[in-house]
């Protein structure tokens, strides 16, 4: 059985559809009674210039489609904000001087369009979102080099980094070492564990002030760079941790700033996709930061050249789900920048 009504509400309906005794076939009829009344007590207030819409009944399927952008809104509202009450009755809506309003005032629909009770959370997005069973930090840094430098600079972290990442002494390790090949120019890049969290960079950091070796080291680095600077990172619980892998290999880092607050959101819904990015083992880690630019993602992906990289997102594209994931998380960002990295000969991830 199909049956369409369009329904043009003017003032003429409000002597039609209040206070009728109608005994209701099912849900939908009594929902259909509802929004129509709602909908008149709207138009009354001088919202919609005209409100009317589409109503496709077949079967037992109800289905709506509402042609006004405007009046796309108020549907939104009335699905979200009170639907329900409205449908079993426990919230009785009345009409109000140039209000439409729910007798209980702190859950009237028009405070809801503007003030939402958020439940405080309990604990720090870090907490959240990082790993609970480890308690690794890490650092990473970007050094722009003089690009005369970059040669010697490489010669020289080749010759002293090694020795930190072996020394038993030190609670750090070497991730990944790479130069910049498309992204900013001239950049290094190195990323650092701390097994023990910030006691055991603390330590590292005391031990290092009175290595002669290192102080040598830093001074003469310091005569090869433009500028410096780094962040202090955790890892997503749900991404792989980083591990050695044999090459030849090239590396992208994708650099996600985030709006504020918005760290719990992107955590849960890459929580959901990151399972669509690990057929070819491009996953390598992904990190958010403690110190340092806050709200900032970094994600490190491992390909075997451009040619697979473009392939495996591509790839990506075909699987259900992965869309989602990109329009939930794209309205998230501030900021994006993408660099493609060759591991240097010292670096772990080659």
């Amino acid at each position: 059985m199909n049956l369409a009504v369009e329904c043009l509400f003017t003032p003429s309906i409000c002597c039609y559809l209040p206070n009728q005794p109608w005994r209701f076939r099912d849900w939908s009829d009594h929902l259909l009674w509802r929004v129509c009344l709602d909908c008149q007590r709207l138009a009354d207030l001088g919202s919609p210039r005209s409100l009317w819409l589409q109503l496709s009944f077949k079967a037992c399927f109800l289905q709506w489609t509402v042609t006004s952008s405007r009046t796309k809104l108020i549907f939104l509202w009335l699905s979200i904000c009170g639907g329900w009450e409205r449908v079993t009755g426990q919230v009785e809506c009345e009409p109000w001087r140039g209000h439409f309003y729910s007798k209980d005032n702190e859950s009237s629909w028009f405070r809801s369009l503007f003030v939402h009770k958020v439940d405080p959370r309990k604990d720090a997005h870090s907490t959240l979102l990082s790993k609970k069973e480890t308690s690794n930090l890490y650092k990473i840094q970007f050094h722009n080099v003089k690009p005369e430098c970059l040669d010697a600079y490489n010669s020289l972290t080749e010759a002293v980094l090694p020795k930190l990442h072996l020394d038993e002494d030190y609670p750090c390790s070497l991730v990944g070492n790479w130069n910049t090949w498309y992204g900013e120019q001239d950049q290094a890049v190195h990323l650092w564990r701390f097994s023990g969290g910030y006691p055991a960079l603390m330590d590292c950091m005391n031990k290092l002030k009175s290595n002669k070796e290192y102080l040598e080291f830093r001074k003469e680095r310091s005569q090869m760079l433009l500028s410096r600077r780094n962040q202090m990172l955790l890892e997503f619980s749900f991404w792989n941790e980083p591990q050695p892998r044999a090459g030849p290999n090239i590396y992208e880092l994708r650099t996600y700033k985030l709006k504020p607050g918005t760290m719990i959101e992107w955590g849960n819904n890459w929580a959901r996709a990151i399972k669509y990015r690990q057929e070819n083992q491009e996953a390598v880690g992904g990190f958010f930061s403690q110190i340092g630019e806050l709200y900032v993602v970094h994600h490190l992906w491992a390909y075997k050249d451009l040619q697979s990289r473009e392939e495996t997102r591509n790839a990506a594209w075909r699987k259900r789900g992965w869309d989602e994931n990109v329009y939930y998380t794209v309205p998230l960002v501030r900021h994006m920048e993408s660099r493609i990295m060759i591991p240097l000969k010292i670096s772990p991830l080659q």
